[in-house]
């Protein structure tokens, strides 16, 4: 998954680089967060004209635009699935719910974002089946769906233009989007780990 492209951004890598969701193929855990931060040149200083404010659909059918309601000054978690997965994409979903049971009574300080990259297939109600199989249909994870077009959008803003749903990549992004700090994370990384991580950005940045 590329950088994404907005200023002040600051990509502290968890592990190697992304691995695509195709084949399936993961490499072995990382033992720490990698410290180096990379701060892309250019880009914007408006979170919601780069992320945009693109109507989607979430799992229960309401309207929410992507920055203002779904990011927009929130603590978030940031992964895209596809429901007819048969194999990664669960097994994702079930780890991250892993994550909120360890974050315990601090979950919800935290939105989960699942976006999906079968838009013409998934819809509020094939995704609200997909929360519900999966034990996962609470108030702070949006699973989100709209037209192709809308979901490309959006995806091509989080670094995910894929050609198919199942190329899309498996990397996880957590962010605190009011302070412009985010992380890229291995999905096969501890659910400790991962919950670890999202503690800190929740923590109030120091002299602000």
């Amino acid at each position: 998954m590329k950088a994404l492209n907005w200023i002040s951004l600051s990509l502290c890598l968890f592990g190697s680089a992304a691995f695509a969701h195709e084949g399936h193929e993961q490499a072995a855990p990382s033992a720490a967060p990698a410290t180096a931060a990379a701060q892309p040149a250019g880009g914007t200083r408006d979170a919601r004209t780069w992320f945009t404010d693109t109507p989607l659909q979430d799992q229960n059918g309401n309207t929410l635009r992507f920055y203002s309601d779904a990011l927009q000054n929130r603590v978030v978690l940031l992964n895209v699935i596809f429901t007819s997965c048969n194999d990664a994409c669960p097994l994702i979903t079930q780890k991250l719910k892993e994550v909120r049971e360890v974050l315990g009574d601090k979950a919800d300080g935290v939105t989960f974002i699942s976006l999906t990259s079968d838009p013409l297939r998934d819809t509020p109600a094939v995704l609200k089946a997909y929360t519900l199989k999966q034990g996962v249909d609470g108030p702070h994870w949006l699973f989100l769906t709209g037209d192709k077009a809308q979901m490309d959008l959006v995806l091509s803003r989080i670094g995910q233009i894929v050609p198919t749903p199942e190329q899309h990549s498996t990397q996880l992004i957590v962010g605190d989007v009011a302070n412009k700090r985010w992380s890229k994370i291995r999905p096969d990384a501890p659910a400790a780990a991962i919950a670890q991580r999202l503690q800190l950005l929740t923590m109030p940045v120091a002299g602000r």
